[in-house]
């Protein structure tokens, strides 16, 4: 269990946007920063951060929370995962007691997996490190890639004895159990023996953007015919290779900051490369690359520049990850290698100035590149020049921004030598097919939203949850604030005619809203707020400094993201822009006692109407027995609701 103080000290040293900022691509939206959600697939941004109230909202999925729940949704923290994790980034030491045994069993299994990955992360270092094998079979190969002593512990390289079962038979001696040593793949179990899978390998661990080890990547040093080269961890609950990519942990601020991504084939080659300098590179691990590590780089930067070896077969199968980039919108330059060369064997050779310069120098948008290629191959056969065009053209078809795809064509029309006429029919044929296809989706979901709009009756806005909704956005954001409030006292004239005379008070926000609901005897008809409602008056009355952020982290997560919810809904708007179009809205701040009042009187008066609504329908109900009482409770309420809604200038 981590110590309370502890905790506290994590939570006020903490910043939510240099924490979201480490995994997500953030841009300053007026007081807050904007960027597109780490949880769905999107191209404008919903995600939203405020500094100020150190909260987080994704109105893409309905997310929200504070710090610590920002990492418990991302990268799947428990709690006190959570808190470890900020106390390490921002250098704090954390009270901790031991873990008792049924503490440790209460683990979640997908959190066993981590601590099994972790475990065996520490145990192959150390066998490369600390054992006479190691050093002189997997340091030994290291060394001879050129990777320095500092580069091999910054990628936490390790290394696995040439021996079927001594890092299981370590596993299990240290506690760990069978059932998440196979499911992690790290051990191979079968009916009469278990082997470790990665025998005599040197390992790559590789990480999540937060640093967390979901899986390995092995690599054998003998020449064995029946053995893969390389070897993955098979999938698991922690570890999906589609959504992953290599070096992302030590690469993403580098990413950030330079607004480019280099994006090359194998383990080695994005070490090399960091080793000499350049660190905003990662690798697809030599799996296919997918729209999910695209995306993971989305966050980060717009920008991909994606690094080819001299093998030409090699370059081609690579060019159909490119329009997967283009589709994401994002922006693809491509980068070769002499013939022979690969990112890993270049980097070794060139300092890091020489290896800078070649890649500006040699860094060609993704449509010279691919013209050039393709080119050489169909130059001088029709049939396959016609091929390579609509191949090229049907990538820039990808593009979602017109402009660049009209750029596109007109280069494309220049290195191709053909009219730019004939490219754009081209264009239009692949658009009009694309679009075909996506019409018949659409009339899909048309119908069935066609049957889902017969089967339910279209809902009626909640009047009361709106209010009620509103008035707990108002305790937490201004609830300590002191105010002039006019009140309204309700007088007879000399006419005998009902009347509200304004008077001035000065309140806390709290005590008024507190005591306004408690005079009119209003209730909250939604047991969640009101039970909300209550926890932060009690709060309030208790803290005269009362702090929102540490009231956040206080309350459970369901609550928190509803509190999050209600505080960042006005934030929704900053997304659009506004300003850019000549349009301020007007800051709540300098009108809180008028929000306030405003938004009292129009409960009382949505209430009232609720009560005149009640009396009429008893009024139908006994016809032949019409009460004057209840007339006459009629007649007073609707000219109350009268003078109310005259006071909120509102015309029934």
């Amino acid at each position: 269990m981590i110590a309370q103080s502890s905790i506290d000290q994590v939570f006020e040293t903490a910043r939510v946007e240099e924490v979201i900022g480490d995994f997500v691509n953030l841009k300053k939206a007026g007081s807050n920063f904007k960027g597109l959600s780490p949880f769905s697939d999107e191209r404008t941004p919903s995600f939203m951060v405020s500094p100020v109230k150190q909260i987080w909202k994704d109105f893409s999925t309905g997310k929200g929370g504070n710090v610590v729940a920002f990492l418990m949704e991302h990268e799947h923290f428990t709690y006190p995962e959570a808190i470890k994790y900020l106390a390490k980034k921002y250098n704090i030491d954390i009270e901790e007691t031991q873990q008792t045994n049924d503490q440790k069993e209460a683990a979640n299994e997908r959190e066993s997996l981590y601590l099994v990955s972790e475990f065996a992360n520490d145990y192959f270092q150390k066998i490369l490190h600390k054992t006479d094998q190691g050093k002189s079979i997997g340091l030994s190969y290291f060394k001879e890639r050129g990777f320095t002593d500092e580069i091999i512990k910054k990628f936490n390289l390790g290394y696995s004895l040439d021996d079927w079962q001594a890092f299981t038979d370590e596993a299990l001696k240290k506690g760990y159990n069978i059932e998440y040593l196979e499911k992690t793949g790290l051990t191979i179990v079968k009916p009469d023996k278990h082997f470790d899978r990665f025998k005599g390998r040197v390992m790559f661990p590789i990480k999540s953007m937060s640093g967390r080890v979901l899986g390995f990547g092995g690599r054998i040093l003998i020449n064995d015919k029946k053995a893969a080269k390389y070897l993955n961890s098979p999938e698991s609950d922690i570890y999906h290779k589609s959504k992953v990519l290599y070096g992302i942990y030590n690469a993403k601020q580098s990413i950030a900051k330079e607004d480019n991504c280099y994006l090359v084939e194998g383990y080695t080659d994005v070490i090399q490369f960091h080793q000499t300098g350049i660190k905003n590179v990662v690798s697809s691990s030599g799996t296919a690359l997918t729209s999910e590590q695209i995306r993971l780089i989305n966050r980060l930067t717009k920008n991909i520049t994606v690094l080819f070896d001299g093998d030409a077969a090699g370059m081609r199968a690579s060019l159909r990850g490119i329009d997967l980039i283009l589709e994401q919108g994002m922006n693809v330059k491509v980068c070769s290698f002499p013939e022979g060369e690969d990112p890993d064997s270049f980097a070794k050779q060139n300092t890091l100035e020489e290896l800078t310069l070649y890649l500006e120098e040699n860094a060609k948008d993704f449509i010279q590149f691919k013209a050039g290629i393709l080119h050489e191959d169909s130059k001088d056969d029709p049939i396959k020049k016609a091929e390579t065009v609509r191949d090229i053209v049907n990538s820039i078809s990808k593009i979602p921004d017109r402009i660049k795809k009209e750029i596109y064509i007109q280069e494309c029309a220049r290195i191709m030598d053909i009219s730019e006429e004939v490219l754009f029919s081209t264009l239009a044929q692949i658009n009009k097919k694309d679009f075909q296809n996506q019409n018949t989706q659409l009339k899909k979901e048309h119908k069935v939203f066609e049957v889902i709009k017969h089967q339910e009756p279209v809902k009626k806005v909640d009047v009361q949850y709106v209010l009620e909704r509103k008035i707990i956005e108002i305790l937490l954001l201004y609830g300590n604030k002191v105010e002039d409030f006019e009140d309204l006292v309700l007088k007879e004239n000399d006419a005998g005619d009902l009347i509200l005379e304004p008077i001035i008070q000065q309140a806390k926000v709290f005590e008024k809203i507190y005591l306004d609901l408690q005079d009119d005897e209003m209730q909250f008809s939604n047991e969640h707020f009101k039970n909300l409602y209550y926890t932060i008056i009690d709060a309030l009355n208790q803290n005269p400094e009362f702090n929102l952020r540490m009231f956040i982290n206080s309350v459970n997560q369901e609550t928190a993201n509803e509190i999050t919810t209600i505080l960042m809904e006005d934030e929704r708007y900053a997304l659009d822009n506004w300003n850019r179009m000549n349009i301020y809205p007007k800051e709540k701040l300098n009108t809180v006692s008028q929000l306030v009042s405003e938004t009292i009187l129009s409960l009382r008066c949505f209430l009232i109407d609720q009560k005149v609504k009640e009396y009429q329908q008893e009024t139908l109900q006994n016809k032949n027995d019409v009460n004057k009482n209840i007339l006459e409770e009629v007649k007073d309420y609707s000219g109350l609701k009268m003078l109310l809604s005259r006071k909120l200038n509102r015309v029934l």
